[in-house]
């Protein structure tokens, strides 16, 4: 008889956004009456760019022409969309990424969960808490992650640095050894990003202890502090330990075309063996490419017309972030991130939970939010905003909660 996969049966409840997608979906058959407005998934609500429409129009022009119709994409990206993924992300902030070193995905976030496949299931895994849940969940999938302790909210095998309101959320290095370490900057819950000193601190690490860091920079885009880096390969060393994720869904607002990539350096090398080659094999086996017409899509991206669009995009979104920060905090909120990230962080009310958080709003305010314990023990007692909303729907949420 067949066997399903045990560790499947370890992931606790449900995905955390599919929890609140029931929740909202009950509430709102209960009361249609009722305008909700949805501060809580980061989906945005821009439309696609004028550069980017144009390239796709003109793309799906050319899979209608037999001399310029595209079949199967080559393993790693079409060449064009690598170059200008190297020359613009890379080498224009002085990384010396070379565009074999590239890979092209439908996002980060199916690379995050994916790119613990090629490392040996006895590594162990270290995650700052609160932390993006894919990081752990994927990990407990592999059979990686060991028990999970209800009492802690955590599983065994899984070291977890915590981030606190004492730490302002920039965890400590591991107490103990760690292979892998998943760091996300700015970070996603809590907005915060990490400067030059502090990831150079975690770059050393994995340099002396032969770790490996998987450094998600979905948000990079909205980094706005001269000292922040916008990717690890800024810091000295950080070719010999790190892999890099990217994203073409936050700044260019890609979440319902689906392009991302990953880099993973030739100089990473663990047990004599390059893991840009071991990655190269998965891709290659498991992924049939992002579209023609999406990499043509992400390659208009880097346009100058592209990039003055893009920018457009983010001041947008970090406009409303500008809002809900001063919002809450005239409202006598203790709130993080919102400066470097599109996210806002917040300390609930009353020594509320986060879940009794998330139903007042929902119920008094018609506002979505994330309960912060979605991301992890040390979430617990906050709640994370999005600024991914229209500036309208953004500005009335916030008058909301500030009314109660």
């Amino acid at each position: 008889m067949v066997r399903i996969n045990e560790n499947y049966q370890k992931l606790q409840g449900s995905y955390l956004f599919s929890t609140i997608a029931k929740k909202v979906g009950e509430y709102s058959a209960a009361n249609p009456d009722k305008k909700i407005i949805r501060l809580g998934i980061g989906d945005v609500t821009r439309p696609l760019t004028p550069s980017v429409i144009s390239a796709l129009h003109a793309s799906v022009d050319e899979m209608a022409d037999e001399k310029t119709f595209r079949g199967y994409a080559p393993d790693l990206g079409y060449d064009f969309l690598r170059h200008a993924v190297c020359e613009n992300d890379f080498k224009a902030r002085g990384c010396d990424i070379a565009e074999d070193e590239i890979f092209i995905s439908d996002g980060a976030k199916p690379d995050s969960g994916n790119i613990q496949e090629i490392f040996d299931i006895n590594c162990r895994i270290a995650v700052c808490d609160p932390v993006y849940p894919v990081y752990v969940d994927s990990n407990v999938m592999a059979g990686r992650a060991g028990d999970y302790d209800k009492s802690t909210g955590r599983y065994s095998n899984i070291i977890y640095l915590e981030g606190t309101a004492e730490n302002n959320f920039s965890p400590d290095l591991p107490k103990e050894p760690a292979d892998i370490i998943y760091l996300c900057s700015p970070n996603n819950p809590t907005g915060m990003a990490m400067n030059k000193t502090e990831l150079g601190r975690w770059v050393d690490y994995a340099g002396k202890n032969g770790a490996v860091i998987i450094f998600d920079a979905a948000y990079e885009a909205y980094i706005s502090e001269d000292d922040v880096p916008h990717s690890i390969f800024e810091i000295e060393g950080a070719k010999e330990c790190a892999i890099e994720l990217r994203s073409f869904s936050k700044n260019a607002g890609f979440t319902g075309l689906r392009l991302g990539y990953a880099v993973v350096p030739k100089d990473l090398v663990r047990g004599g063996v390059s893991l840009n080659s071991l990655w190269a094999r998965r891709h290659a086996t498991k992924y049939n490419g992002a579209p023609y017409i999406v990499q043509r899509a992400g390659e208009a991206v880097y346009s100058s017309e592209g990039k003055k669009e893009i920018r457009g995009l983010v001041d947008y979104y970090m406009e409303n972030a500008k809002y809900i920060a001063q919002g809450l905090k005239s409202a006598g909120y203790t709130l993080f991130g919102g400066v470097n990230s599109p996210y806002i962080w917040l300390a609930t009310p009353d020594n509320m939970t986060s879940w009794e958080f998330f139903d007042h709003l929902l119920e008094n305010a018609n506002v979505v939010g994330t309960p912060g314990v979605g991301f992890g023990a040390c979430g617990e007692g906050y709640f994370r905003l999005t600024s991914f909303g229209t500036h309208e729907n953004t500005r009335e949420a916030v008058d909301r909660i500030c009314s109660l």
